[in-house]
């Protein structure tokens, strides 16, 4: 299948793995950003938050025709998707092509202002929105959407992959207990709580200066975001790793909750939401925990017995695989939905409620 592949191309972004999952199925993919139309700068970043892209909606759209100037698709995947609007999807709509959009933040919250204000209006024109929340299918539908999808959040089998990457035991990521994710409000106070209570901790990611909690947390801040395999050793190198929902996201799991019990090393401690108890058994495949106290005590636990730590880590992985959460399956599942196969509209149906 031809297929015109919009979204971000940096490699420190999940939208690239997908892409590449694309091509891993056998596709002839044509990749092109609608970012790159957009001066990069923290200040048009914060406009466009505002404005909804409203101002750059001339230059995208110059961009990504010119880019599928003289060619045909037979699909047109769009990730996320924010920059885009009617012109775009009109002319993909006039040259044929079927229209997927997958997207893994949530546009329907109200945390980042306008954002998203093109994707709600152009949810119409998709053939199939897909979603990784519950409670966005009804969302999308309210908008206009013609056929919505949920999916559970993915690995990529590529990406993320282990082998042979050894376990640091030292180094500037070694920690007893690692967690690698921005800074949010609700995270600074959790973080202090549990060096309070003694747990050995290392963060690494992007913001945590804006924590009113900054200079009691400054020496366990390793570095800011990490990527690639960077990212894979981040992890690695822990032998707990910390699993935070989003409260503004209204997340039940994240991107986090297939990437650590996949990548392996370090046992996956997550918050307890209905959607980390249905992925995982708990006590067997990962440790859940409501309060810092008890997030503390389930740390201390696994780091104080290497067997069940390492029993915990092991089963993990295997349930991850057993789920089918891989980009390359996921991705796959929802192309089978294009097609016209039948089934329930979500994935993994074990997971599905």
């Amino acid at each position: 299948m031809r297929i015109l592949y919009l979204g971000d191309d940096s490699e420190d972004r999940t939208s690239v793995h997908r892409a590449r999952a694309l091509v891993r199925l056998g596709h002839d993919v044509l990749h092109v950003n609608p970012q790159n139309a957009i001066p990069g700068s923290r200040a048009i970043a914060a406009l466009n938050v505002r404005t909804g892209f409203r101002l750059f909606q001339s230059r995208v759209n110059r961009h990504v025709l010119l880019a599928i100037e003289g060619r045909r698709f037979d699909l047109a995947w769009i990730d996320c998707g924010e920059q885009l609007g009617a012109a775009v999807h009109k002319v993909l709509k006039a040259m044929g092509a079927a229209i997927v959009n997958y997207n893994v933040d949530n546009p329907f919250c109200r945390r980042d202002r306008r954002k998203w204000d093109l994707y709600r209006r152009c949810v119409r024109f998709h053939d199939i929105t897909v979603v990784v929340r519950k409670e966005n299918v009804d969302e999308a539908k309210s908008f206009g959407a013609n056929r919505v999808v949920r999916v559970f959040f993915s690995y990529d089998p590529v990406a993320h992959r282990s082998e042979g990457l050894p376990v640091s035991e030292s180094g500037r990521h070694s920690a007893g207990v690692v967690f690698v994710g921005s800074w949010m409000p609700e995270r600074g106070p959790l973080m202090v709580e549990l060096r309070k209570r003694g747990v050995p901790l290392s963060i690494l990611g992007d913001h945590w200066k804006k924590a009113k909690e900054w200079p009691l947390l400054r020496d366990v801040v390793r570095g800011p975001a990490v990527y690639g395999r960077d990212y894979v050793e981040a992890i690695r190198s822990g032998r707990v790793a910390l699993g935070l929902v989003s409260a503004g996201n209204r997340d039940l799991h994240t991107t986090r909750s297939a990437e650590i019990p996949f990548v392996g090393g370090a046992a996956f401690c997550a918050q307890r939401t209905s959607e980390h108890e249905a992925m995982y058994r708990e006590g067997k495949e990962a440790a859940f925990w409501r309060t810092p106290a008890e997030c503390a005590e389930q740390c201390r636990r696994l780091l104080a017995d290497e067997a069940e730590r390492l029993s915990v880590v092991d089963a993990a992985r295997r349930r991850v695989v057993s789920l089918g959460l891989s980009n390359d399956e996921v991705l796959a599942w929802i192309l089978e939905r294009l097609a016209g196969a039948e089934g329930r509209e979500c994935y993994p149906e074990s997971l599905c409620t």
